[in-house]
């Protein structure tokens, strides 16, 4: 269902403090209380500031499609802070113009459907060997399975193998780089200059040099031995091997960036995903009998396979339902250029012009009964089809994710072959999120497991 575009009329929202921190104390302490107060009191196109700089939020899903669409020509990205650009460097994420029209040939033939169909039956081993390791009655930290699960994924995937006893200690070290990303987000920490090193930092650069000490090992073993490299088809591999139109491959620097934006991009984001993926599930029996239900009559008891992914509809529909209440990306930041106009109206130059998953996705307008759990709004037929452009959890315009095909098809798989074999049983206490760099489970959830064996075929 498509929207008609109102005209952008932005008025003016909350004072906040005077310059230089402007609103950042009330959005730092509640940042999705902040927003939602924004689209509710202000309206569609609200004025604001974060720090010195005057921002412009956006809650009409034409108006954030029109930005995300111009994210290349008419916005540029916003470079959020020192913590993130330590994890990403330059990768595409952070480029511009033809560095970005560069990298992004080098790096989206990597996840393209042909190569996520090839790394389908990794999704599935990992999950099931998770779930062949946990027993009858035992409790498990939801949040900490799933990380497990998808970084082996990632790990077997983007490296080629687990990596033994390091896999650990990198994900140690994501999740200590997510920390200091999300508090700088959220501080004043996002305004101190580079050459300050505050306790959060010091432990990101240690977090980033164990990353990098086991990125930069891999990339030379590959490169000493070319012939690996030609014949592996690990996402390393193709990062090495890929060549532009003049024939140049990226440098050890740039392959070490998309390989390390590549791992925390596929890692974390679908590890959030899946957990409030069962998180929802434990509090809605209804769907998950209905999903039971679907694993049975599809995979008749064997595993999921590539060829399953599109009959296991209801599946996909519970993914596309936690992905609208929880978006593990919540927020959309780019800079207005010279010229720059949304809705009609010209967006001075320099305005910073956020959109927010969080907002937009759970905005009545689009979504009726918004804080609820239906993966039904997603069938075929349902009786209000939603809006266009209303639900953007990898973004959207040239800037989509370009790792959203792989992020779907693990989280529906991973989620089959769980739920094929087992019921992970949360407490049914309300659980609030926290918005770091990602939308995460405030506190543990931690899980009963039951076992369940498939209904028989008849």
């Amino acid at each position: 269902m498509s929207l008609s575009a109102p005209p952008l009329r932005p008025v003016r929202g909350p004072r906040g403090l005077t310059r230089p921190l402007g609103n950042l104390f009330a959005f730092g302490k509640d940042p999705l209380g902040f927003l939602t107060r924004l689209r509710d009191e202000f309206g569609d196109a609200v004025t604001w500031s974060l720090g010195p700089r005057r921002s412009l939020f956006l809650s009409h899903p034409e108006h954030i499609m029109e930005m995300l669409a111009g994210r290349e020509h008419t916005f540029d990205i916003l470079e959020i802070g020192w913590a993130f650009k330590q994890i990403t460097g330059r990768s595409v994420i952070l480029s511009k113009g033809e560095d970005w029209r560069r990298k992004r040939s080098l790096v989206q033939p990597t996840v393209r459907p042909r190569q996520v169909r090839a790394y389908a039956a990794t999704m599935v081993d990992c999950a099931g060997a998770a779930a062949d390791a946990w027993r009858e009655g035992e409790r498990i930290d939801v949040r900490e399975q799933m990380a497990l699960i998808t970084q082996r994924v990632v790990l077997r995937t983007l490296f080629g193998n687990d990596l033994g006893e390091q896999t650990g200690a990198l994900g140690a070290a994501m999740d200590v780089a997510g920390q200091a990303v999300g508090a700088e987000l959220r501080g004043i920490g996002l305004f101190l200059p580079a050459w300050v090193r505050t306790p959060s930092r010091r432990a990101l650069l240690r977090a980033v040099a164990t990353m990098d000490t086991e990125v930069h090992r891999l990339i030379e073993a590959r490169l000493s031995a070319p012939g690996d490299t030609e014949t592996s088809d690990d996402l390393l591999s193709r990062l090495l091997a890929a060549r532009d139109e003049e024939d140049r491959p990226l440098s050890p620097k740039e392959v070490r960036d998309e390989a390390v934006t590549l791992w925390a991009a596929g890692h974390e984001t679908t590890s959030t995903a899946l957990t409030w993926a069962v998180h929802l599930l434990s509090r809605t029996p209804t769907a998950r009998a209905r999903l039971e239900a679907e694993l049975d009559a599809v995979l008749a008891g064997r595993p999921p396979t590539i060829d399953d992914y599109e009959r296991l509809v209801w599946t996909q529909q519970i993914v596309k339902e936690a992905l609208r209440l929880y978006p593990p990306v919540w927020l959309v930041p780019a800079v207005a250029r010279p010229g720059a106009t949304l809705g009609g109206t010209r967006v001075p130059a320099g305005t910073i012009v956020w959109c927010s998953q969080w907002t937009t996705h759970r905005d009545p307008r689009w979504f009726p009964r918004p804080d609820e759990f239906r993966p039904e709004r997603w069938d075929a037929d349902a009786p209000q089809a939603v809006p266009d452009h209303a639900w953007f959890p990898f973004g959207g315009g040239p800037r989509t994710c370009l790792g959203a095909r792989f992020a779907q098809v693990e989280a529906a798989l991973v989620l089959a072959t769980l739920a094929q074999r087992c019921r992970l049983d949360l407490p049914a206490a309300e659980v609030a999120p926290r918005a770091a760099l990602l939308l995460q489970p405030s506190v543990p959830l931690m899980a009963t497991v039951r076992g369940r064996a498939p209904a028989p075929v008849h």
